[in-house]
Parts: structure tokens; C-alpha cells; sequence
């Protein structure tokens, strides 16, 4: 069946204060496309998660940042929220952890604000993306060729603006992480 991710495993890589319906959508359609999904976080026992501007509900950290190596994951999810990836962007285990996706050719997906991880990463030079309306311009000034669209695919990286954008995010991030490995994101991370 395509677009089957069965045996599939996906990190999701989050801080207090992600976008709650970035992560609970994403996960829910990675699930039922059989991936195994584990929760990745340099918080312990549980990330908080926000609605825009509202405290949100809190989940529980299945794998401490610490711990975790991308080697035992098929590819990367990256939720939006502000502070959220502001936290991880300054976490040098964050970003080492992001940054192996790419070596290793593995597939990322990052909604929102998410690809701000990637910038401080260094992994958007050349990239064709998308992001939230405020994170644009960084994204140009990192060296990514920006759209305002709601999903764009380059070869394994599946970049979305907003929750809005949530239902072809969700559909392309599954098909990429199906495909499995993409030579352009270990050239991406050279």
C-alpha cells in the first residue's frame, strides 16, 4: 500500500511550548500510516504545549534529548509554536540531533516555526521552503528560496506555514517519509 510507514520510526523533536495541533495532527496521521512515533525532548518527564496564545496540554517525553540518537529513527518531525523552537535552536544536542537527519539522507518535516531549528542548524542554504509569515524573511536571509505556499517538498524536506496548512502538511510529510532516504539532505548538510 503506498505511503505506508509501517515499521517506520519518527522522532518528533519538541520544547515546552509547541503549537499543540502542529504536533497532536501530525503525530495522529503519522499513527495511522503505521509509523511507531516517539516523543523527543530536552525537557524531562513532559513538554507543554500551547494554543497560539493559551496554555495548552502537556505530553509526555517518551525519549530524553540526552539520550536520543537519530540513528534509531527513520526520519524527523519538527512542530511549530515560538518559543518552542527557540528553545531548541539554542540546545547544541538539538541541534547535533537535526543535523544527523540530514547527514544521513533521512527525510524532515517542519511546520510554522519549526524551520528555525534548521536555520541555526545550518541545513536551509539552497533549500526550497516555506514557513510562518515572520520566520520568511529569516529563511531568505539563511539562504532558502521562500515561498508563501502551504507545502513544499525538496527532496525529503516537507515545510508548511501554519496549523491551517496542517491537512497537505500532513499528507506530503507522509509521502516523503515513506520514500525514506534523500541524497539532497545529505547535500544539504555538507
Amino acid at each position: 500500500m503506498a505511503n505506508r510507514l509501517d515499521g517506520r520510526k519518527v522522532a518528533v523533536l519538541v520544547a515546552d511550548g509547541f503549537e499543540q495541533v502542529e504536533l497532536t495532527e501530525p503525530v495522529k496521521a503519522l499513527k495511522e500510516a503505521g509509523a511507531q512515533v516517539k516523543i523527543v525532548s530536552p525537557m524531562k518527564g513532559q513538554v507543554q504545549g500551547v494554543n497560539h496564545d493559551k496554555k495548552g496540554d502537556a505530553i509526555p517525553v517518551d525519549q530524553p534529548l540526552d539520550g536520543a540518537n537519530a540513528g534509531d529513527f527513520d526520519a524527523l518531525l519538527l512542530p511549530g509554536g515560538v518559543m518552542n523552537p527557540d528553545t531548541l535552536r539554542i540546545n547544541d544536542k538539538a541541534i547535533a540531533f537535526t543535523r544527523a537527519f540530514f547527514e544521513a539522507g533521512k527525510p524532515v518535516a517542519a511546520i510554522c516555526h519549526g524551520p528555525q531549528l534548521l536555520i541555526s542548524a545550518g541545513l536551509v542554504k539552497g533549500r526550497k521552503m516555506t514557513g510562518y509569515s515572520a520566520i520568511q524573511v529569516d529563511l531568505a536571509n539563511a539562504g532558502a528560496q521562500v515561498s508563501d505556499t502551504e507545502v513544499i517538498v525538496d527532496q525529503g524536506l516537507v515545510t508548511s506555514r501554519n496549523p491551517k496548512d496542517i491537512p497537505a502538511f500532513n499528507a506530503k510529510m507522509v509521502e516523503e517519509f515513506a520514500e525514506g532516504r534523500h541524497r539532497g539532505q545529505r547535500v544539504a548538510a555538507e
